[in-house]
């Protein structure tokens, strides 16, 4: 599971809880079940049922439901008898407070329901958190998937550039910096192989980001990763003097910031024919 590498498991507890259940007998976890690597379970709670496949799954979010499919994980857990029965606020707020620690965000919250989502070293995961009885019971949801990819051909790219004037890439980049990703080189070589097919074209490489931060903050990221851009293109045997690097941060949104979906259409590098 590939999350395993950038994320850390996280374990939760409640100093509310921290009586013993002495005397009783400790109910033990479902044989085959145990907790997800990305996150813990409350204390005091058991496993009694769980599953695993790839499979779609319904997520409420503040714009209304969701839709995702990936790799579904769905743990069901019950408290021990004995130990004092935390409200499902309590839980909601653990939860809460360990998935922002590792840079997760809350997207829909009631009285029953949580909603989170965690990117990170290429992946995206979401996680749905369902209580039953006052939180005697709760439930576990986690769908993991590819970060967004994409593939374009130098020959797609001059077409679109003759056409339309520029191209939007989606370039992976380590989160709040401008170290471009692996899986991303595969645009950078298409870029240079098209600059090479058209020595008299030149290009300005133009970074933009979604309104996630400061206004300030966003403009010099993007810039940063502009110029990042440029430096790899520079290192396929492209003249450096025929690149030039913009940044605009969050200033030209092409989709709605408010959900995750046109967030993602803004963090783009745009190349722009000069």
């Amino acid at each position: 599971m590939e999350l395993k590498k950038g994320l850390a498991i996280l374990t939760l507890g409640l100093s509310v809880m921290g009586v013993g259940s002495a005397g009783f007998a400790q109910e033990k976890d479902t044989s085959g079940c145990k907790d997800h690597p990305l996150i813990s379970r409350m204390k005091n709670y058991y496993i009694t049922a769980c599953e695993k496949n790839f499979n779609a799954f319904e997520f409420f979010v503040k714009e209304g439901n969701k839709t995702l499919e990936g790799e579904k994980t769905k743990i069901d857990y019950c408290l021990q008898e004995g130990p004092p029965q935390p409200s499902f606020l309590q839980i909601r707020r653990n939860y809460g407070n360990a998935i922002k620690s590792i840079g997760g965000t809350l997207l829909y919250d009631d009285d029953r329901r949580s909603t989170f989502r965690v990117a990170k070293e290429g992946k995206e995961a979401w996680i749905a958190l369902e209580a039953f009885n006052e939180g005697r019971n709760y439930q576990l949801v986690i769908v993991e998937m590819e970060a967004m990819t994409q593939e374009v051909t130098a020959d797609a790219m001059y077409n679109a550039l003759n056409k339309d004037g520029f191209i939007a890439l989606y370039i992976n980049f380590d989160t709040g910096k401008s170290n471009i990703k692996p899986e991303s080189m595969g645009i950078i070589e298409q870029i240079a192989a098209v600059l090479k097919a058209h020595p008299e074209l030149k290009v300005s490489i133009e970074g933009h980001t979604d309104n996630v931060g400061t206004p300030q903050s966003n403009k010099t990221l993007s810039q940063q990763r502009a110029r990042s851009v440029v430096n790899a293109v520079a290192q396929k045997g492209i003249a450096a003097d025929r690149m030039t690097a913009v940044g605009w941060g969050q200033e030209k949104p092409v989709a709605d910031n408010r959900s995750e979906e046109g967030q993602a259409k803004n963090r783009r590098v745009e190349v722009v024919k000069k």
